[in-house]
């Protein structure tokens, strides 16, 4: 059976630069597995490929959305397969890279049946979170669907929202509703996982980049992102680590040292949820083993 292959691991752990890496000895095309390099514009603070990199290997699904729009799993799923069909169609191997691992799992192992969003419910939760306060909306989940709320912290506003959007709108709970599709893939998918051995480098690693993202620009992208759209907080390319933190920065809530301090604090915490996805995904092999198991999809001598 044809065959895509995927990287997975946190951010900051090296999967870019190992992708390209391999990318510059085999036939290889990349398939962005990132839910906020789906942007246009932003591009700082989400350490997306620099346009030299994009020459060298072609890449997708990046830059195919405005900031204002919702891109979702689904959509993702959707356009995933169709261009690893592309790249296979052109003899070539495709190479899914990133942390975003609800879009891995969503195309590997299909989507819950869930309605689609309404948005004058999610409107209604907005102007009710302002009042009351996302806790006070977890309590009242936790009344209509306590296993959904067991799996949701008080202060997760995206999946409190989503749970209560869908009950307020279905009558039926979000937890009753989770069954995947199972719908299969036209490909094989094999993934690899590269997971840092030591947590504090990561953690250095992570503390660098965010630094470099302040000194290339960062708040300065922000800012003329909200002057080009009609942005907000509740969009989820706002809500993205980094630019959440650069805009409190941008209303005056917080310091530039601050900005530094929750952004760095806010992506290891990122990166902590990641590692816990990765060793809940079965099946995954560890990254040392992905260049053989490329240069056999081609032929080629490891």
């Amino acid at each position: 059976m044809i065959t895509a292959f995927a990287l997975l691991g946190p951010t900051a752990s090296g999967k870019s630069a190992l992708a390209m890496k391999l990318a510059a000895e085999l036939p290889i095309e990349i398939v962005s597995i990132d839910s906020a390099q789906v942007y246009r514009g932003m591009d700082v603070g989400t350490a997306k490929p620099s346009t030299a990199e994009r020459r060298a290997v072609p890449h997708h699904l990046i830059d195919i959305a405005e900031p204002t729009e919702r891109y979702s799993a689904g959509r993702f799923r959707t356009d995933a397969i169709r261009v690893v069909l592309e790249i296979l169609a052109r003899k070539r191997i495709p190479l899914l890279v990133g942390g975003t691992m609800l879009y891995y799992r969503a195309l590997a192992s299909g989507l819950d049946m869930l309605p689609e969003a309404d948005p004058a419910q999610r409107a209604r939760l907005d102007a009710e979170a302002r009042e009351r306060g996302w806790p006070a909306l977890h309590t009242e989940l936790a009344e209509v669907d306590p296993i959904a709320a067991a799996r949701i912290k008080p202060g997760d506003a995206q999946r409190i929202q989503r749970a209560l959007e869908v009950w307020r709108s279905t009558g039926k709970t979000l937890s009753s509703q989770q069954t995947a599709s199972g719908s299969a893939l036209p490909f094989a998918l094999h993934a690899f996982a590269l997971v840092p051995e030591d947590r504090a480098d990561l953690h250095r690693r992570i503390a660098a980049r965010f630094d470099a993202m302040l000194r290339e620009g960062l708040i300065e992208e922000l800012q003329g992102l909200r002057e080009r759209h009609a942005l907000s907080t509740d969009l989820p390319s706002m809500r993205a680590v980094g630019y959440r933190q650069a805009w409190e920065f941008l209303e005056g809530r917080i310091t530039q040292a601050e900005l530094r301090e929750k952004g760095i604090s806010a992506t290891r915490q990122l990166a902590k949820r990641q590692l816990t996805w990765l060793r809940s995904l079965p099946g995954l092999a560890p990254a040392a083993k992905l260049a053989a198991a490329l240069s056999s999809a081609t032929g080629r001598p490891p």
